[in-house]
């Protein structure tokens, strides 16, 4: 009786490094195997003008042959370049928390309308050297892009295609971040840590620890770095009485997501101790900002699992 053929060995996953080296931002590195062809993050580039122009280079694929993106959280360094892709023809599933794909949504619309900002002002005042200036993307983009948004929940592996897994472990560094754990048609495997945040956050559950790959990609941005939350407490409530003390007004300045979420939080503890009067008004001055701590608002009230602490 002749014995059928074994099937031949998976070839050796190949990874390529489309961004986020030598520059932090920018995060998208190409996972390729013999039937998979991944995406993890897909980020713009920010910066300097050399920088920025490297958003309009050609990927070394078609958009079209990626099957699957996993994106590890909302900021822009990650997943600013999304539309982009799907406007050169990417269909295919986009993989994160659920949170992310919420807090995305709001990043990716803020982006379309300052990239469209940006070439109706070079085309009124003739800066560009294009003729005319063209944003990288616009609003119809980022519609048919939250289209692709396939949430994935946090600690449950699932199969990408036959032989890819993904398993979402927590990130603690915004609301819904996570870093990645693949595992490969060769059977290999990779973790990717996307940014990571640290123990000690107010609202949100430290990372969970690693456990164990063939290849770790890992975000190394402050890495040198310790922080003693304890007295930046202090002095953000030394700095703000010596002001209100003087009848000045205090202007902080925040990023949208997770930033203006710790600051309100900070300045509640102090509201509650009696640090900060009653009679002091505090405004939130960014359409951004509000929209991303609505989200933040729900996550908590529901206990959803979202990576949040309710305290």
């Amino acid at each position: 009786m002749s014995r059928s053929a074994p099937p031949p060995a998976s070839r050796p996953a190949l990874l390529r490094f489309l961004g986020g080296v030598r520059t932090v931002t920018g995060s998208k590195f190409l996972v390729e195997s013999d039937h998979a062809r991944l995406l993890v993050d897909c980020g713009l580039f920010q910066g300097v003008a050399d920088l920025r122009r490297r958003n309009w280079d050609k990927l070394p694929c078609d958009a079209s042959d990626i099957h699957a993106v996993v994106v590890t959280h909302a900021h822009l360094d990650h997943c600013g370049y999304l539309p982009r892709l799907v406007r050169h023809g990417f269909r295919g599933p986009i993989l994160t928390s659920a949170a992310t794909a919420r807090l995305a949504e709001i990043v990716l619309r803020d982006s379309a309308r300052l990239q469209m900002e940006a070439a109706e002002h070079a085309n009124q005042h003739g800066w560009s050297k294009h003729r005319p200036a063209k944003p990288l993307y616009d609003d119809d983009d980022v519609d048919r892009t939250v289209t692709f948004f396939d949430p994935v929940p946090v600690g449950s592996e699932i199969e990408i295609m036959a032989g890819t897994k993904l398993l979402l472990h927590h990130g603690g560094h915004i609301l819904g971040s996570a870093w990645a754990h693949l595992t490969l048609e060769d059977g290999h495997t990779l973790a990717v840590s996307g940014d990571l945040g640290r123990p000690g956050h107010p609202l949100l559950l430290p990372p969970e620890p690693f456990s164990g790959a063939d290849v770790l990609l890992m975000e190394s941005t402050y890495g040198n770095r310790r922080h003693d939350h304890a007295s930046a407490q202090r002095e953000f409530a030394s700095v703000i009485m010596r002001a209100l003390s003087r009848g000045g007004t205090i202007v902080i300045p925040a990023f949208a997501i997770d930033r203006t979420e710790v600051v309100l939080h900070e300045l509640a503890a102090l509201r509650s101790d009696g640090t900060l009067p009653l009679h002091v008004p505090v405004y939130v001055d960014s359409p951004m900002a509000l929209a991303a701590l609505e989200v933040y608002r729900k996550a908590l009230l529901s206990r959803s699992g979202e990576a949040v602490l309710v305290r």
